[in-house]
């Protein structure tokens, strides 16, 4: 859509083409923002953005849940020709802090709920910050003359995204329209996405999935997005009943969940007649999940895998039902990728290595840190993921796990996901995360920290005879927690390295 290749080409031709629209469903407020409303936002933000001299260029925050406030700040100031910083609603203060002083917007706009952290973190680095409360639901503008933007290039920075910071503080991950709208046109094409489509997602907007995947991939192709603020087990099924959504986006979590619920009721199996597929990304979705989601509720699963350094596009399952293989995120999708060695010597099919990705949808780089940019693309363009796994003779990827995760037991290397999906088959487990921990004898033992299915009890002895049918007595775990709930980043994704460290303290 459009000629100049930017957000702002984009939400005009939107709303040229359909200005009353849906493009945004708040299920809270019932609130629906169409294309046309979205493109006066864009306006009225732009406007006010010269008005409190934040040039084009320049760094505009949000710290808000899900919501019309959300998306249309999202959209709307790339749209603007700013670069939006969505802030993460987890983080926690040395993380907030790091981002707003390595970010350096200009001004934050926040919801009442949040805004006294955002206040205290400015206080804390003493950055010359303005901060904004909103209304997370919608929010008025003051009405101004649409400014004349000129064409950008597309190449120009969109949105300045911080990783989690499983590790360490988080890392700024700045991408361009180009890489967004790459990501955005390459998931509609691979799904078949039109006007037509509406995807249910509760992802939050400061995660590169619920970013460019819901959020541009519809509105590339002129859909809408059903958005809740938060995921709610109890409320999904009635969702779709009252919306009526074509697919929807999910993380393994929300899978494990649904299936830990309530059946749906007669009228939502009806309404789940609309659905034509569903998407699993952001974590590796074990393949029991997904036969036993896809037999109970009929809905097919098509497991894809992204990251935040590629505008969340990477691999993808076909779309047809026969094509798919269950364990596995798919074929590269819209990149190049392949598999190396310790020596970046490219491997054979089915030899273990690194995974590495290359093409348009490839970060700027790191904000503010062009030798760790360096260190993770090479000159040729090669993105270093970090991510372990290994290549099949028909092209599809199985990735094992993340390279600072793999458990080396007495010089044998040990997938944690190996561990998971074993645990994962006893009727009693609801998730599972098996993380490496020091060992005097063998270097590293296996940890297991296991969260069970509520009313439902399990002994270590249980646990140890289970693990020895499924695993083997080596890579049975050795230490064994209970946990009310596993630590999880934004997506879903499991923190192998904070259980490792709660186990060392």
């Amino acid at each position: 859509m459009g000629d100049r290749g930017d957000f702002r080409s984009v939400v005009e031709a939107r709303a040229g083409l359909a200005p009353q629209a849906p493009f945004l469903c708040a299920p809270e407020s019932a609130r629906v923002t169409t294309y046309g409303e979205l493109a006066a936002r864009a306006d009225a933000l732009a406007a006010e953005f010269d008005r409190r001299d934040i040039a084009e260029g320049d760094r505009v925050a949000f710290m808000l849940p899900n919501g019309t406030a959300a998306a249309t700040l999202f959209v709307g100031t790339m749209a603007a020709g700013r670069i939006v910083v969505p802030v993460n609603l987890l983080a926690q203060d040395a993380h907030l802090d790091h981002t707003l002083a390595h970010a350096g917007p200009r001004l934050v706009y926040a919801s009442a709920e949040h805004a006294d952290r955002v206040r205290a973190s400015i206080a804390r680095t003493g950055a010359a910050i303005a901060l904004e409360t909103i209304d997370a639901d919608g929010y008025a503008l003051p009405a101004a003359p649409p400014p004349r933007l000129a064409a950008r290039d597309p190449r120009r920075p969109a949105m300045l995204m911080y990783t989690s910071g499983t590790t360490g503080l988080p890392k700024g991950v700045l991408l361009s329209h180009a890489n967004m709208l790459h990501a955005g046109r390459t998931v509609a094409a691979h799904h078949g996405l039109s006007a037509r489509d509406r995807v249910l997602s509760s992802l939050p907007l400061y995660h590169i999935n619920g970013q460019c995947i819901t959020t541009v991939g519809t509105l590339v192709s002129g859909g809408s997005i059903v958005m809740p603020r938060r995921f709610s087990v109890t409320r999904w099924w009635a969702e779709v009943e009252r919306w009526r959504p074509t697919w929807l986006n999910l993380v393994p979590t929300i899978v494990a969940y649904l299936l830990n619920a309530a059946d749906p009721t007669p009228a939502q199996r009806e309404a789940m007649r609309t659905l034509r597929f569903a998407r699993s990304a952001s974590a590796p979705l074990p393949p029991d999940q997904q036969r036993a989601f896809e037999a109970r509720f009929g809905v097919g699963i098509v497991e894809a895998m992204g990251l935040t350094e590629c505008a969340s596009v990477a691999f993808c399952n076909p779309m047809e039902p026969g094509s798919r293989r269950i364990g596995s995120p798919g074929r590269p999708l819209g990149i190049e990728a392949r598999v190396v060695g310790p020596d970046r010597r490219v491997l054979r099919d089915g030899e273990t290595g690194e995974i590495e990705l290359r093409g348009p949808g490839v970060m700027i780089g790191y904000y503010r840190a062009p030798e760790l940019t360096a260190a993770t693309v090479d000159p040729d363009g090669w993105l270093a993921t970090g991510d372990l796994g290994s290549r099949d003779a028909d092209g599809y990827y199985y990735v094992t796990g993340r390279l600072k995760e793999l458990i080396i037991k007495g010089g044998e290397n040990i997938a944690p996901r190996e561990i998971d999906e074993a645990l994962l088959r006893h009727p009693a487990i609801l998730e599972a995360a098996a993380v490496g921990v020091p060992d005097r004898d063998y270097g590293q033992e296996i940890l297991a920290c296991i969260v069970l299915k509520p009313g439902c009890e399990l002994t270590r002895d249980e646990i140890d005879a289970h693990c020895a049918r499924e695993l083997g007595r080596y890579k049975s775990p050795r230490h064994v927690r209970f946990v009310d709930a596993l630590p999880k980043g934004p997506s879903g994704k499991i923190q192998r390295m904070a259980l490792a460290r709660d186990f060392a303290a």
